[in-house]
């Protein structure tokens, strides 16, 4: 008897419905008797194959017409995995072509495998990120376990793309005059706050008239005592 992970096997829906019990298409892998864990990304209809105690990860893309199954590539590493996560669609960074991101779990760590096409444009790449399933459900639970079917909701992974060249630096300068106290209780309007229409300029004249004979005064007076000082000083010497 084969390993499950000695045999890579592939069902397809059959003509009256879906068809489980022959498979379509038969892949040996190697003579390793580690539980298969595989991923199936429909975007890229890439199945990534990862063998718990292998260091390796095997990815194949899947087509509809034979021999359907496609080798593709190997991720090899040192340490063997003991488990393997994988992140869906929508956390990948688009911006740097992520196709696919794996968390490698050790003894003691979780290690994350990034997975990234090379493309020099900056743009986004539309055949890379078509519309993948959201988080939303098509259905609720009751719905799925009446019979109903229903295709999953779809979002578009534009919304997340930023470019990591040519980004516009933007620069915002405070001004110090915009910032203002909080507004406190509203005060009742006094005497001083009211117009100053209010007051007649005779009044606020003979207050400006006042002031200055006080401050000349006050200036003859200090001349005076200056003079005075100098006097007595020099009557000492």
């Amino acid at each position: 008897m084969p390993s499950p992970w000695g045999w890579f096997a592939v069902t397809a829906c059959g003509g009256a419905g879906n068809n489980f019990e022959e498979p379509v298409a038969l892949q040996e892998m190697d003579t390793s008797n580690g539980v298969l864990l595989p991923f199936y990304d429909r975007d890229s209809s890439i199945v990534y194959l990862c063998g718990k105690g292998d260091s390796s990860i095997r990815y194949f893309e899947i087509t509809d017409e034979p021999p359907f199954v496609h080798y593709l590539n190997t991720f090899s590493s040192k340490e063997p995995q003991r488990g393997m996560g994988f992140m869906p669609k929508r956390g990948l960074d688009v911006s740097k072509c992520e196709i696919a991101r794996f968390y490698k779990l050790h003894e003691r760590k979780c290690e994350p495998i990034v997975m990234t096409v090379p493309r020099k444009s900056d743009l986004f790449q539309d055949d890379l990120y078509p519309d993948t399933p959201g988080p939303e459900p098509a259905l609720e639970a009751d719905e799925w376990l009446s019979g109903q079917d229903a295709e999953p909701v779809l979002i578009s992974l534009r919304d997340g793309y930023v470019p990591p060249k040519h980004r516009e630096l933007r620069v915002t300068k405070r001004n110090i005059l915009d910032v203002r106290p909080p507004a406190g209780p509203r005060r009742s309007q006094s005497a001083s706050d009211a117009p100053l229409s209010q007051r007649t300029l005779e009044t606020l004249l003979e207050e400006i008239k006042a002031l200055r004979e006080q401050v000349q005064a006050q200036e003859q007076r200090i001349t005076a005592l200056e003079n005075m000082l100098c006097e007595l000083v020099d009557g000492t010497d």
